[in-house]
């Protein structure tokens, strides 16, 4: 049971640091992003594959996720850059799905549906299951506080009042002279950053990542802990992440 409530509380850090990531791009900057679940993706392979097939270290895999995921997050903002509301969550979404489809079909990289195993972890083989799991939520937990801390200071900073002036009315932030774009793309690249650190960490985590796992339900669970939490906050995000994972897996002890 000890074990088992561990594994929940470091599920619970992973939900923490993607409503992190998309507190930067939805909470101050106003962007809707329902493409989490294509970062999330990006993050788990790229550190699994570096790993696995290029022998890297296992923080090199986890820097090298953020990476990829802060590029790729610049990528699709500078695309939807004309797009708001309804049609920037549709395209998002389908970035999302895109990248599972490739996921799936890219057999040469990714094994496809049958996934990558074997991916090493912290004392995984040397530490009982019980330590595994204390050791890996001391270690994401760790994360999220760190991650937190910095957010929460780039929101005070100049920066994160100009986030929220483009959230606000981006041509009155646009009429003071501040560059809207060059804000937006770098919002969601830190945001997408994040995501994919977060990725990263679920799959050494697991010691498995296959394209299943990264559904569209996973965006659904962290836009709750989002909301639940209350959009713009940092600490409020994490709250909420606790709480959707409470109230889903606490369901399974109910009746």
């Amino acid at each position: 049971m000890t074990s088992y409530l561990l594994a929940m509380a470091v599920f619970a850090g992973f939900y923490a640091l993607m409503a992190l990531g998309l507190n930067v791009i939805f909470g101050l900057t106003g962007l809707i992003n329902l493409g989490l679940a294509g970062f999330n993706a990006i993050g788990g392979y790229v550190s699994a594959l570096l790993v696995l097939k290029l022998h890297w270290p296992m923080l090199g895999g986890w820097a090298a996720a953020a990476v990829a995921c802060a590029v790729a997050g610049a990528v699709v903002a500078v695309i939807t850059a004309r797009l708001k509301g309804d049609y920037l969550a549709i395209v998002t979404l389908g970035f999302a799905e895109v990248i599972r489809l490739i996921a799936s079909n890219e057999i040469w990289l990714t094994n496809g549906t049958d996934g990558l195993s074997n991916i090493p972890g912290p004392g995984r083989g040397v530490l009982s299951p019980l330590q595994f799991n204390l050791l890996y939520a001391a270690i994401v937990w760790g994360v999220v506080l760190v991650v937190a801390l910095l957010l929460g200071r780039l929101s005070a900073s100049p920066f994160g009042r100009v986030l929220r002036a483009v959230r606000e009315d981006e041509m009155i932030a646009a009429v003071a002279g501040k560059r809207v774009l060059r804000f937006k793309v770098q919002a969601f690249a830190v945001g997408s950053a994040v995501m994919g650190l977060a990725g990263a960490l679920y799959a050494h985590f697991n010691a498995y990542v296959a394209p299943d796992a990264f559904q569209a339900l996973v965006t659904i669970y962290v836009v709750l802990a989002l909301t639940a939490g209350g959009t713009g906050g940092m600490a409020g995000a994490v709250l909420g992440a606790g709480l959707v994972v409470f109230l889903t897996e606490g369901t399974r002890f109910a009746g």
